[in-house]
C-alpha cells in the first residue's frame, strides 16, 4: 500500500510579516481579553502583512528564504504550485507573479485552493507531477494574508488569523523518496461551517456581491475535524504499513490549540510529539503547515531521516494527510 513514489522534498524556507499584532492589542479592537484569547485558542500573537503586502511579497520572500538555507536554485522549476486562499488577485495567479520574479524561463504556474488543507494537498500534486516522469523540480509555497479577509468586528474570528508563508522543493529522487502514504477525503455539506464569500454572497442565498470576509461556524468544525481527523491519521499509517508509534513528529494544520489537543487525545498520539505554529503566527492557513516544519527544524527538534506525519483540514470541507520522511538537502 506505500506509495511509489519518485519524489523528494530537498529544501523549505519560510517567511512571516514583523507587525505582531497581540491579545493585548485585539483587547482594545473587540470584547476579548488575553485569557479568554489562550484558553479557547492557545495563541498569543500574530503576524500581520502591512497594507501593501500581499500573498505573492509573502510567498516570494519565503522561496528567497529556503533558497538562501539550501543554496538551491529555481531557475530550473517546470511547474510553480502555490496554495493560497488569499491571492492578490482572482486572477493573474500567484504562482505566475513567481514566475515573473524569480525569471524562470520555462515552467508552468498554477494556484491551488484548498483553504487550510491547500500545503498537503500540493504536496500530493508535487508529488504525483514529478513521480509520473511529468516534471523534475516543482516549486510548492503555501502563502495567505487571511488578515486582509477578516473582519476585525467579530470577535470570534478575529483572534485567530495571520498571515505568512512557507515553500518547498519536490525534486525527482527515485533512490531517496520523501513520500510515503496519503489519504485524502471531502465533506461537501459541510461548506456552510466555514467559507469566504465571493460572487454569491453566502452559502444559502447565492447573492451576487463583491468579495467578503471569512464566515465560521467555529463548534460545527471543530466537531467534524475532532472525529475526521483523528480516523485519518490511522489510515495514512495503515496505507504505509506503519504506525502511529513509528511517527517521530505529528504536524497538523495549526488551526487551534484546543483542536489540536483533542485530535491527539481521540487518536491516541502524545502531544509532545506534535509540532505547530500558532502561538505566534496564529492560524495562517495554508502557510501553517510549512511554518511549523521550518520552526522545529530550526530548534533541533525535527531531523534528517525522521518519519512526519503532516495533516491539513479546513474549508470544503476538505482534509489531506500524508506520511513523509523528512530527507532534505544539507542546509548552507
Amino acid at each position: 500500500m506505500t506509495l511509489r513514489s519518485q519524489a523528494r522534498i530537498t529544501a523549505i524556507g519560510t517567511y512571516v510579516p514583523d507587525r505582531r499584532l497581540t491579545n493585548a492589542d485585539l483587547e482594545k479592537m473587540v470584547d476579548t481579553s488575553d485569557e479568554w484569547i489562550l484558553q479557547r485558542t492557545g495563541i498569543h500573537e500574530r503576524r500581520i502583512a502591512s497594507e501593501k503586502q500581499f500573498t505573492s511579497h509573502l510567498a516570494i520572500a519565503a522561496v528567497e528564504n529556503m533558497i538562501k538555507q539550501y543554496d538551491k536554485s529555481v531557475e530550473d522549476v517546470d511547474m510553480i504550485l502555490v496554495a493560497t486562499s488569499t491571492p492578490d488577485y482572482s486572477f493573474p495567479s500567484v504562482a505566475s507573479q513567481l514566475q515573473a520574479h524569480f525569471g524562470i524561463e520555462q515552467t508552468g504556474a498554477m494556484d491551488l485552493s484548498a483553504t487550510c488543507a491547500g500545503f498537503t494537498y500540493a504536496l500530493h500534486t508535487a508529488n504525483a507531477l514529478v513521480s509520473s516522469g511529468m516534471h523534475r523540480k516543482v516549486l510548492v509555497v503555501g502563502a495567505e494574508t487571511l488578515s486582509k479577509v477578516t473582519d476585525y468586528t467579530d470577535r470570534t474570528t478575529c483572534i485567530l488569523f495571520g498571515d505568512g508563508a512557507g515553500a518547498v522543493l519536490v525534486e525527482y529522487d527515485e533512490a531517496n523518496p520523501s513520500f510515503r502514504s496519503v489519504y485524502l477525503g471531502t465533506k461537501g455539506d459541510g461548506g456552510i461551517h466555514v467559507y469566504r464569500s465571493g460572487l454569491a454572497k453566502t452559502m444559502a442565498d447565492r447573492e451576487l456581491t463583491g468579495e467578503g470576509c471569512i464566515v465560521q461556524n467555529g463548534r460545527e468544525v471543530y466537531k467534524w475535524v475532532a472525529t475526521t481527523i483523528p480516523r485519518g491519521m490511522k489510515e495514512v499509517v495503515h496505507r504505509a504499513d506503519a504506525t502511529l508509534e513509528e511517527v517521530d513528529w505529528f504536524i497538523p494544520h495549526s488551526a487551534n490549540l484546543r483542536m489540536i489537543e483533542s485530535v491527539c487525545e481521540k487518536s491516541e498520539f502524545p502531544i509532545e510529539k506534535t509540532l505547530y505554529s500558532l502561538e505566534y503566527y496564529g492560524n495562517t492557513s495554508a502557510a501553517t503547515i510549512p511554518l511549523a516544519l521550518d520552526k522545529g527544524i530550526r530548534e533541533g527538534s525535527v531531523k534528517e531521516g525522521d518519519t512526519l506525519l503532516l495533516y491539513g483540514f479546513g474549508g470544503g470541507l476538505v482534509h489531506a494527510g500524508m506520511l513523509i520522511t523528512w530527507n532534505p538537502s544539507n542546509r548552507s
